[in-house]
C-alpha cells in the first residue's frame, strides 16, 4: 500500500477553499496559542543558547516577533524551541503539533510572502499527516522512549512546508520520506533543554526537507510504510498498521481531535490533578502543616513522563507531580510565576513535595492515548481526616472542555507580557483572529 505517496497526494491537493469552518477555527487557535507561548518562551535559556550557537545572519523570517530576523530554517528551529520551552503549548494526537507546525509555516511563509489562508491550509496538511501516522500504532511510543513530538513532527512539518511551497505529489513524497529519516527525540531528555529542542529540530527538519525535495533531492517513495521504514522503526511492539489506505480529510482528523490548550505551563500529565486539587482548595483551604499525605492517582504511562520527584529547577518542575501539588497548596495556583527556580527551591515547597506520592493505574481512556479514564487526588490530613478531589475526566482547556475566547486572550496576554513583546496583545490577537485575511508579512509587521 503506497502510504507515503497517498499521503503526499493529499498534501499536494489540499486547499483552503475545501476546508470546513471547524478546521479553520482549530488551525487559527493553534497559531494564536503557539505564537503566545513562543513569545513567552523566547527569553528562556534554551532558545537563547541555540540562537547563540547557530549565530544566524539576518534573514526574511522573524524571531519571536522581536524585530530580529534570521533565515527561515534557523528561524523555524529557534522559534520551535522557544514555543515548547515552557511546556505551555497545545496538545493533540499524542504530541504537541502546533509547536512544530506554526514555527515552520511562519518562517517559510514570511520568505514566500504567503497569504494567511495558505498558512492555514499548510497547518491542516501538517496536522492531518501527523494524525494519519499517529493512529496507525495501537501502542504508545513513549514507553519505548520515543518523544512523539519529535518523531511525528518532522514529517508533519514537511507536509506543511510542501503544501506552502505548492509541491506536486512526487516532490511531496520525497519531502515526507526525507523528513522521516530526520525524526527523533528521546523521552529520557524530558525536564531538560533538549525536550523543546525536539520541537525546534522537527520544524527545521520539515522545512529543509521540503526545500530539498523541491530542488530534486531523492528519498524512498515508501519510507513511511516499508518494513524497515518510519512506522515500523518507531513502533514499540510492531503492532502497526502499514496496510490501510491513507484517509486524511475523510473525515477530517483536525475536526475530530482538535487541540487541547494548556492552562498550566507544565507537562499535560499533571493538568487534571491540578484542576481537581485547585478546585478542592477553593472549597477547603489547607496549610502545608495540615497535610500528612497527597496521593495523585494517574495512569502508569502518564506517571512515566513525570520523572522528577524532587525537582530543583523550573525545567525539572514541569515534569513533577510532586511540585504541581506543592505549588497548588502553597501558592493556590500553578502559573509562570511558580515555575521558576527560586520558588521551586523554597524550603516549604521542597518539604511539601516529600509528602506527595503518585499512585498509578492502567484504567486507560480509549479516547486519550496513555491517560486514565479520570485522575483524582487523595489527601490525608494530620488530623486523621481524609479528602478526595472530584474525578477529573478532562482538563480545563481540553478539546472537549475548551477555553473561552476571554480565557484564551488572558493566556495570550500573560505570555506576551512574560516575553516582553514589542507588539500590543490586542493588536496581535486581532491579527491572528483574522489570519486568513492577512499575509504572513502583515502578521509579523511591527506595531
Amino acid at each position: 500500500m503506497p502510504l507515503t505517496r497517498d499521503l503526499a497526494g493529499f498534501v499536494a491537493g489540499v486547499s483552503f477553499q475545501q476546508l470546513p469552518p471547524e478546521a479553520i477555527a482549530v488551525a487559527r487557535t493553534g497559531f494564536i496559542d503557539t505564537i503566545a507561548t513562543m513569545i513567552a518562551g523566547s527569553r528562556d535559556e534554551a532558545p537563547q543558547l541555540l540562537k547563540q550557537v547557530l549565530s544566524p545572519p539576518p534573514g526574511n523570517a522573524t524571531l519571536y516577533f522581536t524585530g530580529e530576523t534570521a533565515p527561515p530554517p534557523e528561524a523555524a528551529w529557534i522559534n520551535g524551541t522557544a514555543a515548547h520551552a515552557l511546556d505551555y503549548d497545545d496538545v493533540a494526537v499524542r504530541g504537541h503539533p502546533s509547536t512544530v507546525l506554526v514555527p515552520a509555516i511562519l518562517a517559510e511563509a514570511e520568505e514566500l510572502g504567503s497569504a494567511g489562508s495558505e498558512m492555514i491550509a499548510a497547518y491542516v496538511a501538517g496536522y492531518e499527516a501527523w494524525a494519519e501516522l499517529s493512529w496507525r500504532d495501537r501502542d504508545d511510543q513513549r514507553p519505548k522512549g520515543w518523544h512523539p513530538t519529535g518523531i511525528f513532527g518532522a514529517v508533519a512539518a514537511a507536509a506543511a512546508c510542501a503544501r506552502l511551497r505548492a509541491l506536486d505529489t512526487d516532490k511531496s513524497t520525497m519531502a515526507l520520506a526525507l523528513a522521516a529519516s530526520q525524526a527523533g527525540g528521546l523521552m529520557a531528555n524530558f525536564g531538560t533543554m533538549t525536550k523543546p529542542f525536539h520541537a525546534g529540530r522537527a520544524a527545521h527538519a520539515g522545512l529543509v526537507a521540503a526545500r530539498m525535495a523541491e530542488a530534486g533531492f531523492t528519498a524512498s517513495a515508501d519510507a513511511l510504510e516499508h518494513p524497515q521504514g518510519f512506522l515500523a522503526a518507531v513502533s514499540p511492539a510492531g503492532r502497526v498498521d502499514r496496510e490501510t489506505p491513507a484517509a486524511p480529510g475523510q473525515p477530517w482528523y483536525i475536526v475530530k481531535h482538535r487541540l487541547s490548550i494548556k492552562k498550566y505551563p507544565a507537562c499535560y500529565a499533571v493538568h487534571r490533578s491540578l484542576d481537581g486539587m485547585l478546585d478542592l482548595l477553593k472549597e477547603r483551604p489547607l496549610k502545608p502543616d495540615e497535610i500528612g499525605l497527597i496521593a495523585a492517582q494517574i495512569s502508569d504511562t502518564r506517571a512515566m513522563m513525570l520523572r522528577n520527584h524532587q525537582p530543583q529547577t523550573a525545567l525539572e518542575g514541569k515534569f513533577s507531580m510532586e511540585f504541581a501539588m506543592a505549588a497548588s497548596v502553597i501558592a493556590g495556583r500553578a502559573t509562570l510565576a511558580e515555575y521558576n527556580d527560586d520558588f521551586i527551591r523554597r524550603p516549604d515547597v521542597q518539604a511539601l513535595m516529600r509528602k506527595v506520592t503518585v499512585e498509578t493505574n492502567q484504567n486507560y481512556d480509549p479516547e486519550i492515548s496513555g491517560a486514565s479514564v479520570y485522575d483524582q487526588v487523595r489527601l490525608e490530613l494530620t488530623s486523621g481526616e481524609r479528602l478526595e478531589t472530584a474525578q477529573v475526566h478532562r482538563a480545563r482547556g481540553a478539546a472537549e472542555l475548551p477555553l473561552s475566547d476571554d480565557e484564551l486572550f488572558v493566556k495570550f496576554g500573560t505570555c506576551l507580557a512574560a516575553g516582553q513583546a514589542r507588539i500590543a496583545p490586542e493588536v496581535l490577537f486581532d491579527r491572528l483572529r483574522n489570519l486568513e485575511r492577512l499575509s504572513a508579512r502583515e502578521l509579523t509587521a511591527a506595531g
